[in-house]
């Protein structure tokens, strides 16, 4: 598929995700960070955030909980080019994020290789209260096939 600007604003179908402590838990092991702040509910209850938080990094594993966006690409040329988080406030054990993937940008860039595409996709979380939460912002790097 030939991807163009008409892209831009493409959505994904809207999901949602409890927040659960053995995710919590389990991100946490993985990525080799056991700070009490995601896993000690004492401790957690005496901070600043006053309950158990997530990890600065546990929103890519929500964002792969949706049916991402519906483009036919070509897995074989997409790379993981990028990947950063906007918080808006804490997320907390116990929240339920309503969540949406959007297209937000398209552009071009040229690599040793030849012409690339860069696409951007956010996730934009809110909590049950309608509140936004963060923003999960991914790029994708789309190149062309050697050979």
């Amino acid at each position: 598929m030939d991807l163009d600007s008409s892209i831009i604003g493409l959505t994904g179908k809207p999901f949602t995700v409890d927040v659960e402590k053995r995710h919590i838990t389990q991100f946490a092991k993985a990525i080799g960070d056991e700070n009490p702040l995601y896993l000690d509910e004492e401790f957690a209850k005496e901070s600043i955030y006053e309950g158990i938080i997530v990890p600065p990094t546990f929103l890519i594993a929500l964002a792969s909980e949706g049916d991402g966006i519906p483009l036919e690409m070509d897995e074989r040329r997409m790379l993981h080019g990028e990947q950063e988080f906007e918080y808006h406030r804490p997320v907390y054990l116990g929240d339920r994020l309503s969540c949406q993937m959007k297209v937000s940008d398209l552009y071009d860039r040229e690599g040793k290789s030849g012409p690339m595409k860069f696409i951007v996709l956010d996730t934009e979380m809110k909590n049950e209260n309608s509140e936004l939460v963060a923003n999960s912002r991914m790029t994708i790097v789309y190149r062309n096939l050697a050979g």
